[in-house]
C-alpha cells in the first residue's frame, strides 16, 4: 500500500482536470478503489472510529467516480469494485488481518490527503474531526445539522391514489411535531420533505433523486406502494440511504436476509392474505375454490396473490385454479374482470381484494347487485377511510359487510397509542378526522424515533441501522410487542380484523 501514492492520485482528481476527458481518469479511479476502498472498510468495522470522519471520505469518492466516469454502466462498476473493496476491509478487521488502531491512522492519512475542495464549483463537504458534539457530527452527514435530520418521502399526492399519500405524509407530520414540541431529537428538529411521484413507478426515479441529491435528505420514510418501491429501494441500496417504514406489505420489501437499509413496520401482505383466507374458510365455511382474488396487475397485486395462493397451499387446497381478476394500476377499469367473474363456472363467494380505494368502490358498485351475498374483503393498502366514503356514497347497501385487514389497531378503540395519535392530529391538524392509514404513518415514526434517541448525538446511517438491529420488545401501546434483529426488519406481524357497519364505520371483527 503507497500512501503517497494514494495521496498524489486524490489530490490531482480532487482538484479537477479541465483537460482531461471523464474516460482519461477511470482506470485511475479504478486503482484507487481497490486501495481506498479497503481503508473504509476498516473504519466501518470499528465502532470506535467516528461514522462522520468515513462519510466525508465516501462522499467525496462518489464524487470523483461520477466525474470520471462517461456513462452510467461505468461508474455501477466502478462503484461494484469499491464496495468489494470495502468489503475486504471490513473481512480484514474481523478476521483479525487489520487491527483499529491501524484502520485509524489509514482513515487519519486519507483524511489529510483530500483536505482541500473536491473541483472549481463543487462545494466539499467539512471534514469532521473525532467530534464530540452534535454540530460538529452533523456537518459531515447528509441531511443532518445540528439544528434538524432531514427525511423523505415520495408518495402519491395527485392522482387516484392521493389520497394514501396525504394520510400517510399526516401521520408522519403529526409523530415529528409531537417530538419536535418536546425539544427533538438530541436538541435536532424532525422535518419531512415530500415529493409526489403519483403512484407511478416512472416518476419514483426522479422524486428519489430529487429528495437525495437537492433536499439532500438523511434517510426515506413512509413511501407508498409496491411498485414505486420497484424503483425507490434499489436506489436507496445503492446509496446505503435507509428506507424505513414504507407504506406496503410486499416481499419486495422483505427479504431473507434482510436488506440492511431496509426496515419495516407493518405485517405482510402474505400475513394479511393468510389470516383472511383462514377467516374466509374456517369462519366463514367457504371452500377454497369459491374464493377468487381482485387484485390490481402490476407488483402490488402480483404479492398479494401471491400470499392468496400460499395460504390455499396451506390449507392443503391447490393454488391453480385460484381466479385472478385484474384490473390496471390508477384507473377503475374493472369491466374486464366482472366480465370475467361472469364467465367463471363456479360459483365465486368471497372476494379477495388487493386493490386501491376508487377500483375496490366501483368494483363493488358493479357486482352487488349481481352477487348480493358476496364477501369483499380488502388488504389494508386500499385505504380504509377513503373506501368507506366512496362506498357510503354508493349508499350503505355496498359498505355494510365489507372486510379490511389492518395492521394498526382499531382507530374506534382506546389503546393508549390510538389516544395518543388522537391527541396529537387533533392538535397539530384539527379536523382531520382519525384514519388507518395516518396512524400507520404516525406508529411507524415513533418507532423511527425511538430509534434516533437510542442512537444519540452522535447520528449517522450505519449507526442507526446497527440501533434498529438492537431493538427488542418495544412496546408502543398496540398490544403486541415490536422487534428488529439482524435477520429480522420486520417489527410487527400482527393483523386485525375490521368490517364496516351501516354507517360507514369499522367495526373490530374476530379473524380465527
Amino acid at each position: 500500500m503507497t500512501y503517497r501514492w494514494i495521496t498524489l492520485a486524490l489530490g490531482v482528481l480532487l482538484a479537477g482536470s479541465a483537460g482531461a476527458a471523464p474516460g482519461d481518469k477511470l482506470d485511475v479511479v479504478r486503482d484507487l478503489a481497490g486501495r481506498v476502498g479497503p481503508i473504509i472498510g476498516a473504519a466501518l468495522a470499528c465502532r470506535d472510529i467516528a461514522r462522520p470522519r468515513i462519510q466525508v471520505i465516501v462522499d467525496k469518492f462518489a464524487v470523483v467516480i461520477k466525474e470520471a466516469s462517461a456513462a452510467d454502466a461505468e461508474r455501477a462498476d466502478v462503484t461494484q469494485l469499491l464496495d468489494r473493496a470495502v468489503a475486504d476491509g471490513r473481512r480484514s478487521v474481523t478476521t483479525g488481518q487489520t487491527d483499529c488502531a491501524s484502520a485509524d491512522r489509514q482513515l487519519a492519512d486519507l483524511e489529510k490527503s483530500i483536505a482541500g475542495p473536491i473541483s472549481p464549483g463543487i462545494a466539499a463537504p467539512t471534514t469532521a474531526a473525532p467530534a464530540t458534539s452534535p454540530s460538529t457530527a452533523s456537518t459531515a452527514v447528509r441531511g443532518i445539522t445540528d439544528r434538524e435530520i432531514r427525511f423523505g418521502i415520495s408518495a402519491p399526492f395527485s392522482g387516484s391514489a392521493k389520497e394514501l399519500g396525504r394520510q400517510m405524509k399526516l401521520g408522519i407530520d403529526a409523530a415529528f411535531n409531537r417530538v419536535n414540541d418536546a425539544g427533538g431529537v438530541e436538541g435536532r428538529m424532525l422535518r419531512l420533505i415530500a415529493a409526489d411521484d403519483g403512484y407511478e413507478p416512472t416518476r419514483t426515479a426522479e422524486t428519489m433523486k430529487q429528495l437525495y441529491e437537492k433536499d439532500r435528505v438523511f434517510g426515506i420514510i413512509g413511501n407508498v406502494g409496491t411498485p414505486t418501491a420497484v424503483v425507490a429501494v434499489p436506489y436507496a441500496l445503492e446509496r446505503k440511504m435507509l428506507f424505513f417504514g414504507a407504506f406496503t406489505g410486499a416481499n419486495l420489501l422483505r427479504r431473507d436476509p434482510p436488506d440492511r437499509y431496509v426496515f419495516n413496520y407493518r405485517a405482510s401482505y402474505a400475513e394479511e392474505t393468510d389470516a383472511v383466507v383462514r377467516y374466509l374458510v374456517k369462519v366463514r365455511r367457504i371452500t377454497p375454490k369459491q374464493i377468487a382474488v381482485f387484485a390490481q396487475q402490476d407488483p402490488y397485486g402480483d404479492s398479494g396473490f401471491a400470499g392468496v395462493a400460499r395460504a390455499m397451499r396451506a390449507l392443503g387446497a391447490g393454488d391453480g385454479t385460484v381466479l385472478r381478476l385484474n384490473y390496471q394500476r390508477n384507473t377503475v377499469d374493472v369491466d374486464d374482470a366482472i366480465a370475467q367473474l361472469k364467465a367463471h363456472k363456479t360459483p365465486i363467494k368471497a372476494i379477495v381484494m388487493v386493490s386501491t380505494y376508487r377500483a375496490a368502490a366501483r368494483f363493488i358498485e358493479k357486482t352487488r347487485d349481481l352477487y348480493p351475498a358476496m364477501i369483499y374483503t380488502n388488504v389494508s393498502f386500499v385505504g380504509s377511510t377513503a373506501l368507506a366514503d366512496e362506498l357510503m356514497l354508493l349508499g350503505k347497501r355496498y359498505a355494510t359487510g365489507v372486510i379490511v385487514t389492518q395492521v394498526v389497531p382499531a382507530v374506534a378503540g382506546y389503546s393508549s397509542v390510538v389516544l395518543e395519535y388522537k391527541s396529537a392530529l387533533a392538535k397539530y391538524f384539527p379536523g382531520e378526522a382519525p384514519d388507518y392509514v395516518s396512524l400507520e404513518g404516525y406508529v411507524a415514526a415513533n418507532v423511527l424515533v425511538q430509534a434516533l434517541k437510542r442512537a444519540g448525538p452522535q447520528l449517522d446511517t450505519e449507526k442507526l441501522v446497527d440501533t434498529l438491529e438492537s431493538m427488542r420488545n418495544l412496546d408502543m401501546g398496540l398490544g403486541t410487542s415490536l422487534n428488529f434483529g439482524r435477520g429480522e426488519h420486520q417489527a410487527s406481524h400482527k393483523v386485525w380484523g375490521t368490517a364496516l357497519d351501516e354507517t360507514g364505520k369499522y367495526q373490530a371483527i374476530e379473524l380465527d
